[in-house]
């Protein structure tokens, strides 16, 4: 199964990208007639013929789709602090990009040590692993945004919200047994590597989040953050 990513599918003729182009013809060495899936990242998964092999925009004859393929009932929103090291982060995005999230925001926190964090590149990872995992859902990732801004955006208050953390002055359920009693819709707060500070866990609180621990590690905020996809995955 070749799957191929194409954010607006046209029917019934599509033609790919210059960059999936190549790698359909000069990488994959496909043929005219040879069947393929395209996906927009959306939930669609379509399939296709090889009208054309032509490494600046193959022609596709779309014969069928699939709406809503993989597709979960709840959606997964993961608010994570960017890892002073950038290939950590890059590294959860794929992983989590395999697993299945729909949105990710990068979450600038008082302890953060990073304070910005670009995402074109972990978007072209995100693609990467979406082929790679034949998936049709495309996590959508955000611009990084400071914490007091995210929680003013109302997102808390449309999900059940969850801040995982180290905090020890506050009662945190255990993550796996909040997330079986969880709303459709899911959103997990993760830290920075030295945690949220004592007044944003209040805030969070005050916002609707609710604390909760993932373990008695104290893990890396990125093996974190994969924590909360894998328990969500299993709800």
């Amino acid at each position: 199964m070749h799957l191929f990513y194409s954010p607006h599918i046209q029917t019934p003729e599509h033609i790919l990208s210059p960059e999936e182009s190549v790698h359909c013809t000069r990488v994959l060495r496909l043929k005219t007639g040879d069947i393929i899936f395209l996906t927009n990242g959306k939930g669609s998964l379509c399939t296709g013929r090889i009208l054309e092999t032509d490494p600046r925009g193959c022609r596709i004859l779309i014969t069928g789709t699939t709406e809503n393929y993989g597709a979960r009932p709840y959606r997964l929103h993961i608010a994570v602090a960017p890892t002073k090291n950038m290939d950590r982060f890059e590294w959860f995005v794929e992983k989590a990009t395999e697993v299945g999230v729909d949105i990710i925001t990068p979450l600038i926190c008082e302890r953060s040590e990073r304070k910005k964090c670009r995402t074109e590149r972990a978007e072209r990872i995100a693609v990467s692993a979406l082929k790679q995992c034949k998936r049709a859902q495309m996590p959508e990732i955000r611009q990084a945004v400071v914490f007091d801004e995210f929680l003013r955006s109302g997102e808390v208050k449309e999900t059940s919200a969850a801040i995982a953390c180290c905090e020890t002055e506050v009662y945190r359920e255990p993550a796996a047994s909040w997330i079986r009693n969880a709303r459709e819709n899911i959103l997990f707060l993760i830290g920075p590597e030295g945690d949220f500070s004592p007044e944003e866990v209040s805030r969070a609180m005050e916002q609707g989040c609710t604390p909760v621990d993932l373990g008695q590690s104290v893990l890396r905020t990125e093996t974190a953050a994969l924590g909360a996809v894998f328990l969500a995955s299993f709800k």
